[in-house]
């Protein structure tokens, strides 16, 4: 599957088709919270992460892994879980985002990008 960055929007029912060819129920996407764009369909994080930097410039520090589960409920279908993450110099020290502000940046740049 080839990596897609999304500026304008994308649909949910687009999103489940990608999950079908990949995962099967989840899709890997990397959110910029600074450009407030995303990449989705690489098969790991870093390989979207990287198309965000080669691409569109994106900073790795303004860069973060998720999984997107389209046919979860909208409180559910957001996953913070990624090696990408991991930062010890920006205090993440897990693979999920830890910073409460940047869970809530990526939640809205998301829903933007990605209508039902």
């Amino acid at each position: 599957m080839e990596i897609k960055i999304v500026k304008d929007n994308i649909s949910r029912e687009e999103l489940a088709e990608i999950a079908k060819h990949q995962f099967g129920d989840l899709v890997k996407a990397v959110v910029d919270i600074e450009k407030e764009i995303l990449a989705i369909g690489g098969e790991m994080h870093a390989d979207e992460e990287t198309m965000l930097i080669e691409k569109e410039g994106s900073k790795r520090e303004y860069t973060w892994g998720i999984n997107l589960y389209p046919e979860k409920s909208e409180e559910e279908w957001i996953e913070f879980d990624s090696m990408i993450n991991l930062r010890p110099l920006q205090n993440n020290r897990s693979r999920g985002v830890e910073d409460l502000k940047i869970q809530e940046k990526i939640i809205e740049i998301t829903k933007k990008l990605i209508k039902s």
